[in-house]
């Protein structure tokens, strides 16, 4: 049985290997691409995101701009972790087709209220702006998505933006506020898990050898986090964020989750964009869940033969 998706995304060289898997993959019924400002600015993430649809042959993908600043906070990039373009080493063109008119917050609405309740998954690979503005406009979405899955936080690994906030929480911890304190059910894949699943070289190659389009843009994509990784933090191997939350649609069974309380500091500069992640006492009934592992080979295995049926039509 497929999963119906909608991606939310701020392309970003791990985002485009989410996106990429995404695209490839047969159980996975892809309604949209949606794209905010975070990684890079907001023109560009909706650029990117139509570039690498174009790579993946899947123009029947329709991608939505959306917004392109936090809820209440200035803009801030990671270009340094992703290049200025958002796409590390790959030279960006023009895509032969972009954007549609919709806003993304419209699209998101219009798609899940149009469709039975519990049946579309929204996967977050960056800042939860879209699904903040989405909420406030219909309540309603709340209860009929079937689930967030997004990528976000940090507990006992700690920040990589400050000591205790990961990037994509931090850039908006607002948005990220209002949706943790929202209904809707949240799967949260944090740094705890992701920092678990290295792109080694021989990972790389492998992914390299599958020799398609798509699995040749993740290869470099790795690559260049790779080198940005030990040049930037000293690690031999850069861990894999935004994949996961595909990953885990995919297979959930590649991860381990606990139920959770989870709440988003959004007052102190100090802590900006800390998660608070709860998981004492009484907590078997809370909405949110937070994964503690992650089987990094079972991950990277099934990147590989997704990538593998890349182009391939049904």
């Amino acid at each position: 049985m497929k999963t119906t998706l909608i991606i939310d995304c701020d392309p970003g060289v791990d985002d485009a290997t989410g996106l990429l898997m995404a695209f490839a993959a047969s159980n996975i019924d892809l309604l949209a691409i949606t794209t905010v400002g975070g990684n890079v600015p907001a023109e560009r993430t909706a650029r990117n995101a139509c570039i690498l649809r174009q790579i993946a042959e899947r123009e029947d993908v329709p991608v939505f701009a959306g917004a392109a600043r936090p809820l209440v906070r200035e803009p801030a990039g990671a270009g340094e972790f992703h290049g200025e373009e958002g796409l590390g080493d790959m030279a960006p063109f023009v895509p032969a087709k972009g954007a549609e008119d919709e806003h993304a917050v419209d699209a998101i609405i219009r798609l899940v209220m149009s469709r039975p309740n519990g049946t579309v998954d929204l996967v977050a690979m960056g800042p939860m702006t879209n699904l903040a503005l989405a909420l406030r406009r219909e309540p309603l979405l709340a209860e009929r998505l079937k689930q967030v899955v997004a990528m976000g936080g940090a507990r006992s690994e700690g920040g990589n933006i400050t000591a205790s906030a990961e990037f994509n929480i931090w850039a908006d911890p607002d948005a990220a506020h209002e949706v943790m304190q929202s209904p809707v059910p949240v799967v949260m894949i944090g740094l705890d898990a992701t920092h678990q699943v290295r792109a080694t070289e021989e990972r790389i190659r492998t992914i390299e050898a599958i020799g398609n389009a798509s699995s040749k843009a993740v290869a470099g994509m790795l690559r260049f986090s790779q080198r940005v990784e030990r040049t930037i933090v000293g690690w031999d191997a850069a861990p894999l964020h935004d994949p996961c939350t595909v990953a885990y649609v995919m297979a959930p069974e590649l991860f381990r989750l606990r139920p959770a309380e989870i709440r988003i500091e959004a007052q102190s500069d100090l802590t900006r964009g800390h998660t608070a992640v709860e998981m004492r006492g009484d907590v078997l009934e809370a909405r949110h869940l937070w994964a503690v592992k992650a089987d990094a080979e079972g991950i990277f295995d099934l990147i590989g033969e997704t990538l593998a049926n890349a182009g391939v039509k049904a």
